[in-house]
């Protein structure tokens, strides 16, 4: 009975890992080896295609089996993954190494903005690809290709505000019938060629690589469409488990791919011609319609993927204080990962739109493709190395073996799309250039602005005993400070005093801390202290939060009132002080510690950023304003 309650609760998960973690991956077939084959006017030889097979097998096996299934979904921070969550875990467990930290941050800035990069190219190449099947069905069709691709894509992201809930119960299914179509297709060409097989070898792609090393080269450069979506697997690793996600890969995904490549391969052998389209030329015409329309919803999914993973490393960067703060709306009242980030949404749109309409294709556009891909694999690789070194105490019996491999492996496959940087490769990397430019920016400023905020603000305890000396006025009523440091005086607090020279009867500063971790348990996000003067009616709540928790002012009240009987007064008639810290621009040859840029910049994103009313969910009816400005 235990083994099938087990059984049940895992297969959920995995349709739902089919649906949401693989839909990337799973649409690779559509395009990967009639990039890597129709390259350059000399056609391609059988031991060419064995090579190009093998390789793109091989890398299926050693990159996502190997190293992400089997090592890299091992290192969860608190069952979440990503490069951020990575690089927070790291970051927690060596604090003796502060040189050590900021590095490791900085990889993972950069990282997690090539995935920003690449989330604009994933949802262009998949929907232009699954449309192209339509020139496919009849030629005449193929001018429809861009218009249709446009209203697909203005559809997906138009209904991103109304949150992916309800669609992705579907998701699974689809993508699973999609891999069953994949295995399908290519199994009786496998049956007609079987030749193809040998293919499995790796000697193969090294006797390619050996006869030409040039074509190879270039070749597994394009390889790298096979595995797009591989980071997917360690970035949603918090939805779904790292077992439900091993098995999806392992008895559906895997097995799929692996035998539509060989079909293709087999079509091939036999057909040459069929080079520039070789998996619509598996089908049989009376199913060629509904093929394309199920490509078309496959290529749906794999784009809202990513659309729904650069929404949460958008959030996840601004809880760490990497960025300021962005309107976030949940979309889902069970699912904290249901949510939509207007201003992501419409940078993304304008990006895929564009792109889109200018490459207006498939094939133009997998020039694009690689470079930030690879680029985020060899950096998880990189962070991941770091973590089995320093927590899991790995030695060189295990690290030298998989630096070489995997690592050697990924350093080629970016080394081979690095020659794609003038044919489009610069536009992910423009992308995400500029998101490391905010992230980078918004760190040194937040990092020298609230140090003299912190300066302002002064020690807490001592202001408090000074007040209780001074014996300040009480008026009735309660005033909740949020703030985000445990040591000083909120600045609303000492403006408030200044000016009245009174306090409420009830003070309760409320210090969010955001933790280097994806969520904090309930029961767990709040602390009460009475700040050594239990009966002067002021506290001090240190409510923690996890970067994908929601930062709920009133819910942290709530919960203090329900874990101490000391705390009594309603939190319905509470009024909410926020600190303002106005930022105004100085003289240029007053202010020599930063670049004048980084400054404007700064300034410009502090004043762009999120209203901290929306951003903590306080009552506006029951929110005021307070605090002091400093120049920048």
């Amino acid at each position: 009975m235990l083994r099938e309650n087990r059984v049940g609760a895992v297969a959920p998960l995995v349709v739902g890992a089919v649906g949401v973690v693989f839909g990337d991956i799973g649409t690779s077939p559509l395009y990967t080896l009639r990039t890597v084959l129709t390259h350059g006017d000399d056609p391609f030889t059988e031991s060419m295609l064995l090579g190009v097979i093998s390789m793109i097998i091989w890398c299926l096996i050693i990159i996502v089996s190997v190293t992400y299934v089997g090592l890299i979904l091992r290192a969860d921070n608190r069952g979440e993954g990503g490069i951020l969550a990575l690089s927070a875990l790291i970051a927690r467990k060596v604090k003796g190494s502060p040189r050590f930290v900021p590095v490791v941050t900085a990889l993972a800035i950069i990282g997690a903005c090539l995935f920003l990069g690449d989330s604009m190219i994933t949802p262009a190449i998949s929907v232009l690809s699954a449309a192209e099947g339509l020139a496919v069905v009849n030629p005449d069709l193929g001018k429809f290709v861009v218009p249709i691709s446009l209203v697909v894509l203005a559809t997906l992201f138009a209904v991103q505000k109304k949150g992916s809930g309800e669609v992705s119960k579907a998701f699974g299914p689809v993508m699973i019938g999609w891999f069953v179509i994949l295995a399908v297709l290519g199994f009786p060409w496998i049956l007609r060629a079987p030749e193809i097989l040998w293919a499995l070898n790796p000697l193969h792609a090294v006797s390619f690589a050996l006869e030409a090393p040039g074509a190879a080269f270039f070749a597994l450069g394009a390889c790298v469409l096979a595995i797009t979506g591989a980071e997917a697997l360690y970035a949603d690793l918090g939805h779904f488990g790292r077992r439900p996600i091993a098995l999806a890969w392992m008895l559906i995904a895997f097995p799929a791919l692996v035998i539509n490549y060989l079909g293709q391969g087999a079509l091939l052998l036999t057909r040459p011609e069929a080079v520039n389209s070789p998996l619509y030329e598996l089908v049989p015409r009376w199913a060629m319609l509904s093929v394309v329309i199920f490509a078309t919803m496959a290529t749906v999914i794999a784009s809202q993927a990513v659309i729904t993973g650069a929404f949460s490393i958008v959030r996840q960067a601004s809880h760490m204080g990497l960025l300021p703060r962005m309107r976030v709306v949940q979309t889902s009242h069970w699912s904290r990962g249901q949510i939509y980030l207007p201003a992501i949404n419409a940078i993304l749109f304008v990006g895929v739109f564009a792109l889109v309409a200018g490459f207006k294709s498939s094939e133009h556009l997998a020039a694009a493709y690689g470079l930030a891909v690879t680029g985020t694999l060899l950096l998880e690789l990189i962070l991941f190395t770091v973590f089995a070194a320093t927590v899991w105490h790995w030695g060189p019996a295990k690290l030298v073996p998989l630096v070489l491999v995997a690592g050697g492996l990924e350093l080629l496959l970016f080394l081979a799309n690095a020659t794609k940087l003038i044919a489009g490769g610069w536009i992910p990397l423009t992308f995400a250039t500029i998101a490391a430019i905010l992230m980078f920016t918004w760190q040194r400023g937040a990092k020298i602005m609230f140090g003299r905020r912190r300066e302002m603000e002064g020690p807490l305890r001592p202001y408090i005993s000074r007040l209780n000396l001074k014996k300040i006025q009480r008026v009735p009523g309660i005033a909740v400070y949020p703030h985000g440091s445990l040591t000083t005086v909120p600045l609303a607090l000492r403006s408030s005093v200044a000016f009245s020279n009174a306090l409420h009867e009830h003070v309760v500063i409320v210090v969010v801390q955001r933790m280097g971790v994806p969520t904090i348990p309930e029961d767990e996000r709040v602390y009460i202290d009475d700040l050594g003067c239990p009966d002067d009616g002021i506290v001090r709540i240190e409510y923690r939060v996890g970067f994908n928790d929601r930062q709920d002012i009133p819910r942290a009240l709530s919960l203090a009132l329900h874990k101490t009987s000391e705390l009594e007064f309603d939190p319905s008639q509470a009024t909410y002080v926020l600190s303002v810290f106005r930022i105004e621009p100085v003289e240029e040859a007053e202010r020599r510690d930063w670049p004048t840029w980084q400054r404007r910049l700064f300034r410009l994103m502090e004043k762009t950023s999120n209203n901290r009313t929306r951003s903590f969910h306080l009552p506006p009816e029951r929110t005021i304003v307070m605090g002091a400005e400093v120049t920048a």
